[in-house]
């Protein structure tokens, strides 16, 4: 028992002396933090630890004396800001005391835990103006090295579209730069990185941005159309390689069609099958190949209804196989529009033939316009505009009842003229019409029972 009660007090009597000891140690570093900071403690970033506030109040003005802040731009680019550039001085209007002041000695264990908490910032002033001065001097403002961010953009290619990544450029928030300075500036900060402080102006867009992965969707569907034209025997295809060409974006990532585009692709389709007005050769009854130009008959696309039924189509993603509007139409396509349906008329010979399918339906002597006078009937190959019964042919100077009227270029016509007894000859060269192609009553009734609207009248010399 004696033996035990011994070890008890030896025990205690080591952990007295251990406490007390710890104590005295406790208690000795307290007292030195009654004079000297705590522990991670920082004025403007810099470490102030076991420092008193004389020694603090000695050494800054020497460290603000050489500041220098690092500014690290875009472009591995480094540029600086001197505090002695700025007017930079410690100042520090008593609150390094007062961060001494609310240290309590007694708990300097708690900064090795929270050593975050003490610390003081804003002890330092400077030159507004001069430091201003200084930013407006940076080269990063320099408007030949600037370059502006940019959104990202498209590049159409055999496999479709895809996103060229935006361009993120140097561009330099000024208000921000300024704000991120002044307060690296009061915090003691030595490094400022440009781009990890957001001062950059950057796109709005990304290749991420849900706006552009969709208009990329919607410009793949577009460009998928495929339209085929038709024009008889022959066949134009239209697709993405030239419907790119009509997809514009505009900065909101929406898609419009440049109509300029659009107009020129239709301008080329009706060069090659517009045939109103075209020179055509043109085989006589009477075995001569002639060419006969001008006159209003032929193909005529309506280019305005074919760019909305385009864009319809380009829209929907289409593959379609089609005709394009027309505002006009001929018997046939081809460069012999013309078909095996006419009326022929050779001036110089005064002779009329008429064919239907291919057919002679009649044929015979005319007088067409009195060339003495300027009146001669113009060539050319027109459409019959319309056919009637028992018209008045007025003009000036005359009025004239006609049973057959066939017009076919403005007030030019073939009708039947009951005030002549003859036909054909070189009539035409002295007394002929004021322009009408006058026919025998059978032929002009022959033609009038027959012919349809719309079908071909050729007059050639």
């Amino acid at each position: 028992m004696g033996n035990q009660k011994n070890k008890r007090n030896k025990i205690l009597i080591v952990v007295i002396a251990s406490f007390s000891t710890l104590l005295a140690m406790y208690l000795g570093v307290s007292m030195y933090f009654v004079d000297h900071f705590y522990f991670g403690s920082t004025v403007s970033c810099i470490n102030v630890s076991g420092k008193t506030v004389e020694e603090v109040d000695e050494q800054m003005p020497l460290k603000v004396e050489k500041y220098t802040l690092e500014l690290n731009e875009r472009g591995d680019n480094k540029e600086q800001i001197k505090g002695e550039d700025i007017g930079l001085k410690y100042n520090s209007d008593g609150k390094v005391q007062e961060l001494k002041n609310n240290q309590n000695p007694f708990k300097w264990i708690i900064s090795i835990f929270y050593e975050k908490e003490f610390k003081v910032e804003d002890v330092v002033t400077y030159d507004d103006k001069l430091l201003k001065e200084c930013i407006n001097k940076l080269s990063c403002f320099d408007s030949d090295k600037i370059n502006e961010p940019k959104n990202p953009t498209f590049d159409y290619g055999s496999e479709g579209y895809k996103i060229i990544s935006e361009v993120p450029g140097n561009k330099i928030n000024k208000d921000k730069l300024y704000d991120n300075i002044v307060n690296a500036i009061l915090k003691g900060k030595t490094v400022l990185d440009l781009d990890s402080m957001n001062c950059y102006e950057n796109p709005k867009y990304t290749a991420d941005s849900k706006e552009v992965i969709d208009t990329k969707d919607l410009l793949n569907k577009y460009s998928s159309s495929k339209i085929t034209y038709t024009f008889g025997d022959k066949t134009e295809v239209l697709d993405g390689s030239t419907i790119n060409k009509w997809l514009k974006i505009n900065e909101d990532y929406e898609i419009t069609f440049d109509e300029k585009e659009i107009k020129s692709y239709l301008d080329k389709l009706s060069s090659s099958y517009n045939t109103v007005g075209k020179t055509r050769d043109f085989v006589t009854s009477l075995g001569a190949s002639v060419k006969v130009s001008g006159g209003d008959y032929g193909w005529i696309i309506n280019k305005d209804e074919e760019a909305k039924d385009l864009i319809a189509i380009v829209k929907e993603g289409k593959t379609v196989t089609k005709e394009p509007k027309y505002m006009q139409t001929a018997i046939v396509h081809g460069k012999n529009d013309i078909g095996n349906t006419y009326v022929e008329i050779n001036m110089s010979q005064q002779h009329l033939w008429y064919y239907k399918n291919g057919t002679l339906i009649t044929e015979g002597n005319v007088v067409t316009g009195n060339i003495s006078n300027n009146c001669g009937t113009p060539t050319g190959i027109y459409k019959l505009k319309y056919k009637e019964r028992d018209a008045i042919l007025k003009g000036q100077g005359y009025s004239s009842p006609v049973n057959f009227w066939m017009p076919f270029n403005e007030g030019i016509g073939i009708h039947d003229a009951s005030w002549r007894s003859e036909f054909g000859g070189n009539i035409y060269r002295t007394n002929g019409s004021h322009g009408c192609v006058n026919a025998p009553y059978n032929l002009a009734s022959t033609i009038f029972n027959n012919i349809d609207e719309g079908s071909p009248v050729i007059c050639y010399y």
